[in-house]
């Protein structure tokens, strides 16, 4: 796959579709690779007449890990935020928005569908608030506005999202990326053995794990501030989409992002999680198709 370099550091990326088309631009979440969003998903969105891009945010997949940069502790980064104070970090979410356009300019591209998932969702609500000329639409999925007082996920779910592998061998990354696909799943929308399995294989083998990365974008995460006041200055067409059954992020983020923004679509979907399992592929397809072409005809 081919990389750009913006920002200091090396993004690697993937194309679908042909160049002219109109861009639309995937940010995955947290610790998350660009193989995260199916395949069949980006193809799909390439036959509608887009040009889909996928990359690899700074610290995951085989974009550059910041090395460099300690790896904070982040429970005591918690600690902090939770008593007021705003701690340093190596890097921002807001970095990580400035990431996206770097891309966008790299590939002389002026403007684009942003489609976020967790947080990249919350990266892609900061491309819209930072950089509006860029931003044709925004979809925000499975995200939310960073509001304190909205309800927390699922504890049990949380454990199993930030436990680290029992070791770096491949056979305990792959059981641990299937543990955390059964945690994330919707009962709506159920994966095989199978195929969870396919993607965990896919995923463990795609790039090296890194701890250190994650706990640097987790304290990007943690210092966050919410973004409700800046998201109410958004004119963008934008569309809020969300798993009714979500056990990371609760519907109620979503409603609280949609009644931000101002003429927002909101879409709740029951039986749907926190993933992107094959069975949910059509019904991304539908929404997210049917959005960004409603978004180009109005454009005209």
């Amino acid at each position: 796959m081919p990389q750009v370099r913006t920002n200091g550091i090396d993004i690697e990326y993937e194309s679908f579709g042909r160049d002219g088309d109109p861009l639309i631009l995937l940010i995955m979440g947290f610790g998350a690779q660009l193989v995260f969003w199916p395949d069949a998903l980006c193809q799909g969105l390439a036959a509608k007449g887009f040009r889909v891009v996928r990359f690899d945010n700074r610290d995951v997949g085989k974009s550059t890990h910041l090395v460099s940069q300690t790896a904070p502790d982040p429970r005591a980064l918690f600690a902090e935020v939770m008593a007021g104070r705003r701690p340093h970090v190596p890097y921002t979410l807001d970095d990580m928005a400035n990431d996206a356009v770097g891309l966008m300019d790299a590939l002389g591209v002026s403007h684009a569908h942003i489609v976020g998932a967790s947080m990249g969702g919350m990266i892609a609500q900061l491309v819209a608030i930072n950089h509006p000329g860029r931003t044709k639409s925004l979809i925000s999925i499975m995200s939310t506005t960073g509001r304190r007082d909205l309800p927390s996920g699922n504890p049990e779910t949380l454990s199993v999202l930030f436990r680290p592998p029992n070791s770096t061998s491949h056979d305990d990354l792959v059981d641990a990326s299937i543990l955390v696909q059964k945690a994330l799943s919707g009962p709506g929308f159920p994966s095989s053995e199978a195929e969870m399995r396919a993607r965990a294989e896919r995923r463990t083998d795609y790039a090296a794990f890194d701890l250190d990365g994650i706990a640097r974008q987790s304290a990007a995460l943690i210092v966050a501030q919410p973004r409700n006041a800046l998201l109410k200055e958004l004119r963008c067409p934008t569309l809020v989409m969300h798993g009714a059954d979500d056990p990371v992020i609760p519907a109620a983020a979503a409603k609280d992002t949609a009644e931000s923004i101002p003429g927002a679509e909101l879409i709740i979907i029951p039986g749907m999680g926190h993933d992107f399992p094959p069975a949910l592929v059509p019904v991304y397809l539908k929404h997210i198709g049917n959005f960004v072409a409603k978004v180009e005809v109005r454009a005209v």
